[in-house]
């Protein structure tokens, strides 16, 4: 199987989950819109994109998804599901997954995907660990992330999760809007120090619908 041959033009995040309409795009419109707070025009080398390991092709965003994220100021317009390929794979610089499942996914399907796969809260508690004072300086936001991965891939064998439910985010699929809140919520404070330290530009919390 062909490995990741990495772009220098840009760096490429995907996140991952079950179906690709609730978890996974919830994380990539957030992404997109925290890089584009902190970086403006500079987000741009930085592709964000979504699949899902049964993803609905084709299929629109849920809709309390897409109502969370507008609560939070991203754009839900213009999503449509995909399912998970092999090409996503080979393409992403670092994938983050929803849950443990998903991540065992995304590594059996090969492409030296294993040290640039985490789960989202995984990815998020290794990056706390790093000093930021390690990352490039110069470079840019490409060679900062680039780095950023590998120190956390180095660290992954050191720093255990608490408990084996703490690196995941779980579906809400069918729940009503506050579970679709609460998971938003999740995600938003654990994309947090991730985007922080991909940019180094710190943002606001925001918990939008408690204003």
């Amino acid at each position: 199987m062909p490995g990741h041959t990495p772009s220098y033009d840009c760096f490429r995040i995907l996140h991952v989950c079950t179906g690709n309409v609730c978890r996974s795009p919830i994380a990539e419109r957030l992404t997109r819109h925290e890089l584009h707070l902190r970086l403006g025009e500079g987000a741009a080398g930085i592709v964000v994109e979504s699949a899902g390991t049964w993803g609905h092709e084709g299929a629109p965003m849920e809709s309390h998804a897409a109502a969370v994220l507008t609560e939070y100021g991203a754009d839900p317009d213009g999503f449509t599901g995909r399912e998970l390929l092999d090409d996503h794979v080979v393409e992403a610089d670092l994938v983050l997954t929803a849950t443990r499942d998903h991540r065992a996914q995304v590594i059996s399907m090969g492409h030296a995907a294993g040290l640039r796969t985490f789960t989202l809260k995984e990815f998020t508690r290794l990056v706390r660990a790093i000093d930021p004072a390690t990352l490039p300086q110069d470079g840019g936001v490409i060679a900062r992330a680039r780095s950023l991965v590998r120190a956390a891939a180095a660290l992954r064998g050191w720093l255990m999760a608490p408990t084996p439910d703490a690196d995941e985010v779980y579906d809400p699929y069918g729940a009503p809007l506050t579970v679709f809140r609460n998971c938003g919520d999740e995600i938003y404070h654990a994309l947090d120090p991730v985007v922080t330290a991909l940019t180094g530009v710190s943002g606001p919390v925001a918990v939008p619908w408690r204003r």
